[in-house]
């Protein structure tokens, strides 16, 4: 059993809430945890037709056979039973009645705003960061950015490509068409793979239109219905006008560099030696990790990055309100004074001193102008996010 950071703010959670909602993609370790957490607290999954039948047409009664509370898992398959689970919670002044889990954030939220506000904690939680699995994560840069982190694909002896080829279908299958009608599966499917090609880029929502052959409008709908289901998000330009010539649309990342990595085609970690996209895909790596350290302390997303027109770009921006954090990400294992640059444009449009460049080598160093170079494995150990 892999001990989770997000443990410890569960826990805290507990204490706090009538009920706690644990939000993550499909198999990032949600039931897993919950169960390790609430032992004693039976599980109900909802994904089972029999179950969901007897949630749908009698809440009441379903409800009523939990009288200490239960799992609920995906619960957003069920959303008129957050009505009556309102009375239930109120009813009683217990912390952490019911623990609700699902991996439709969308479904879930909408129903825990209708009838639930207030009673609910939220957790999100991603799949594993590096240093939950340091120990048994693969020791090579590309065999991470190959193999990701799902939990599953830790667990068991799964052959990776095929892992994520059957992950991609299940979720086209299943969470698709729960979230929005779309018909043509094959064609959101190559949709899909198309935004795996700007992981790291600039959205262009226009070019993606007419590459796939829809409107603008379907676009955005299509990549909702992503960002609902953990597959991706959209990282924000930071909203400081410095020069007022700054970018502002966002870029696109995937919640796991391993799927990305499949949806590109790539076969075996042996292909990221040489593959264009390797520098993309380590920048995703890099920015998850970042986000993963804020949702395991149950804590909002702060990150940004920064672009103005002329092309000079920043990676990441910790925005901590009172301070900026600049980081600049470099998948070469070797230092150069380009790995810089950005920084220092940065610093002289900004008045501010230092930053931090995240690469793929091995030696830590403290340079002039605050500046500091972090290997990747050592990263949740130097920049506290």
């Amino acid at each position: 059993m892999i001990l989770r950071t997000a443990q410890k703010e569960l826990l805290n959670l507990s204490k706090q809430y009538k009920a706690i909602a644990v939000v993550g993609p499909r198999q990032s370790g949600k039931t897993t945890l919950v169960k390790l957490v609430f032992p004693d607290k039976p599980y109900v999954n909802l994904e089972n037709p029999d179950v969901r039948n007897f949630a749908l047409e009698d809440p009441k009664a379903f409800l009523g056979q939990y009288p200490k509370g239960a799992i609920l898992d995906e619960v957003q398959r069920v959303p008129h039973l957050f009505s009556y689970l309102q009375q239930v919670l109120d009813e009683k002044e217990d912390t952490a009645q019911y623990i609700l889990t699902g991996s439709n954030n969308f479904l879930l939220q909408q129903s825990i705003t209708q009838s639930l506000a207030g009673r609910v904690g939220y957790l999100n939680l991603l799949p594993f960061s590096l240093s939950e699995i340091k120990e048994i994560a693969p020791k090579t840069i590309h065999g991470k950015l190959f193999k990701g982190f799902y939990p599953p694909l830790y667990d068991k002896p799964f052959e990776t490509q095929k892992w994520f080829l059957n992950y991609i279908r299940t979720y086209i299958e299943r969470d698709v068409r729960q979230l929005r009608g779309i018909d043509n599966l094959i064609i959101f499917e190559r949709f899909v793979r198309l935004c795996a090609g700007s992981v790291g880029q600039l959205l262009n929502k226009n070019a993606l239109a007419i590459e796939v052959g829809v409107d603008g409008k379907t676009i955005e709908s299509w990549i909702g219905v992503l960002e609902a289901s953990f597959i991706l998000f959209r990282l924000q330009p930071h909203h400081n006008n410095f020069n007022k010539r700054i970018v502002k649309m966002p870029k696109l990342y995937f919640y796991d560099v391993g799927l990305a990595s499949a949806l590109l085609g790539v076969q075996n970690e042996n292909q990221l030696n040489t593959h264009p996209f390797k520098g993309n895909l380590f920048e995703n790596m890099v920015v998850v990790e970042l986000l993963k350290q804020r949702f395991n302390k149950g804590k909002s997303n702060n990150l940004y990055f920064w672009r103005n027109s002329r092309g000079n770009e920043i990676d990441i921006i910790i925005d901590h309100f009172d301070e900026l954090i600049p980081i600049e990400i470099k998948s070469g294992k070797t230092i150069t004074n380009d790995y810089f640059k950005g920084l220092n444009y940065w610093n002289n449009l900004t008045g501010f001193v230092g930053g931090k460049v995240i690469y793929g080598g091995e030696e830590y160093q403290k340079r002039s102008h605050g500046f500091e170079v972090i290997p990747l494995n050592l990263m949740h150990d130097k920049i506290d996010n």
